[in-house]
């Protein structure tokens, strides 16, 4: 890997603001973009009133770094950062942050969106709902596997 990701779990929110200042200080990047997942009010046709998201320690950070170093593997990135909540978080609450530089637009957005499809369905989180049916643990969805094999061919 020519670079080191900024990989980083952690129960408190984010900053979008300020990580986006660490990622455009680059002069040689031509392009930043990111990427921010949020707690929705809805999933599967039922409402949900907040998420949960449990993670085993040391393997997720492991997952996601492997997740960054297979992202500059396949296009020239200069920065990558990701940053994944986890703990009881309400509606409208951030989730995930990431955000990939590059000097050209397509690679930075390819990059982006490689690794919100693949920590989707290959980083060790699981997901709690509650809502007013109880509470529900979160299946991987057929959309997001479809999502992840894209990038495979």
């Amino acid at each position: 890997m020519s670079q080191q990701a900024k990989v980083i779990v952690q129960t408190q929110d984010f900053n979008v603001a300020e990580e986006y200042a660490l990622l455009a200080n680059d002069i040689s990047d031509g392009a930043v973009v990111n990427f921010v997942g949020k707690v929705r009010d809805f999933n599967d046709g039922s409402d949900v009133t907040d998420l949960t998201l449990e993670h085993y320690p040391g393997m997720t950070e492991s997952v996601l770094n492997q997740l960054a170093e297979q992202a500059y593997d396949r296009w020239p990135l200069n920065k990558v950062t990701i940053i994944h909540r986890v703990g009881t978080m309400g509606l409208g609450e951030q989730i995930v942050f990431i955000g990939v530089t590059s000097a050209h637009r397509k690679a930075a957005f390819a990059a982006c969106e490689f690794l919100i499809d693949f920590l989707k369905t290959k980083a060790p989180f699981w997901k709690l709902e509650a809502g007013s049916d109880g509470d529900k643990w979160v299946e991987a969805r057929d959309s997001d596997e479809q999502a992840a094999k894209m990038w495979q061919e």
